[in-house]
């Protein structure tokens, strides 16, 4: 029996295939077009809407019913994320009692493509009451909500990139990006550093990179050290007691001289036969690897990594020890060799 031909299987699949990109291709077209056209329209209603949110003594509340609403909270999340205090509320729950967390510093942002959403309408009077400002983002600029805002961010697109130009595509998509220029112009005012974010995204990649040597370094007098004329049993008791696998070696105005690590016992003992008759400044490396207060956590783990070392002594301007940190500590804060 022959097999069946299968001459038609592979250009019906291009053909289906190639109309999935075009689809594609379409949206993307559609979409980026409805960003692109916001540019021109920005100009003094966004700058106010920047010093309104800046001046600002409260903080942003941002909120919309169905798609907006989602893009709400994403815009409310970038905002908090970058330095201006936000969230969102549902103006459903806004009318059954959440209105009580509003207070007449804070700022309102809405969100409503045709500017007519009642959910947020019923909400509008009392706003007025409490006395917040009102910021508006909406693609319909002759709206009630419009009239009734202080600011009215146009975000109005040609055409929805669904079909039926009816689902919010192009729409929400512009409204997200003109959330994310709001945003970062904040930002910008703010002089909003990577610090800063790293502080609010402790649990992130960047809050890892970013960790200063200060928040994981053991400090005081959990710090091992040494004077230089300390005996072998003085060392080998300060570096069984503060569990470094190693101790500063300091002078009366607590420099730092040098280090010894249990490395360096080991190596002495099997060396020397007067090893118990030695002195801490006859056992210390005399150019220890160290790092300034207010180093990122990550240069210090390269540096241990480039010279195989364990622990890492942290220095003050005058070369104090401030602090000692171990490779395991750097390792349990989330760094990675």
């Amino acid at each position: 029996m022959k097999p069946a031909k299968l001459t038609n299987v592979l250009p019906l699949d291009f053909a289906r295939h190639s109309q999935v990109l075009k689809t594609a291709q379409r949206v993307l077209e559609i979409e980026s077009k409805a960003v692109a056209g916001l540019i021109d329209r920005l100009g003094a209603e966004f700058e106010k809407a920047v010093d309104i949110i800046l001046r600002s003594k409260g903080r942003v509340i941002v909120t919309g019913v169905g798609k907006s609403g989602i893009i709400a909270k994403k815009i409310a999340s970038t905002l908090s994320s970058t330095g201006t205090s936000a969230f969102f509320m549902h103006p459903a729950d806004g009318a059954h009692g959440d209105l009580g967390m509003v207070l007449k510093d804070d700022v309102i942002i809405c969100i409503s493509k045709s500017g007519n959403s009642d959910e947020i309408s019923r909400l509008i009077p009392i706003l007025k009451r409490i006395g917040v400002s009102i910021i508006t983002l909406t693609g319909n600029l002759r709206s009630a909500l419009s009239v009734k805002s202080d600011v009215v961010l146009d975000v109005s697109v040609e055409e929805e990139a669904c079909p039926n130009d009816l689902a919010p595509t192009a729409s929400t998509t512009a409204t997200l990006a003109l959330g994310d220029a709001l945003a970062v112009a904040l930002l910008e005012k703010r002089e909003f550093q990577p610090e800063d974010f790293a502080f609010l995204h402790p649990g992130g990649s960047l809050g890892k990179i970013l960790l200063k040597i200060d928040d994981v370094m053991f400090s005081g007098e959990k710090i091992p050290r040494v004077r230089p004329q300390a005996p072998v049993n003085e060392v080998i008791l300060e570096i069984s007691r503060k569990r470094f696998g190693g101790t500063c070696v300091v002078d009366e105005r607590d420099t730092l001289l040098g280090i010894i690590t249990d490395g360096d016992l080991r190596r002495y003992m099997s060396q020397s036969q007067s090893f118990f008759e030695l002195k801490a400044s006859q056992l210390m490396h005399r150019d220890p690897k160290t790092v300034v207060v207010g180093s990122l956590a990550v240069e210090a783990l390269r540096l241990m990594e480039n010279h195989n070392i364990l622990q890492i002594v942290v220095v003050d301007e005058e070369n104090h020890p401030a602090g000692m940190v171990h490779l395991h500590d750097l390792l349990e804060a989330g760094l990675k060799q």
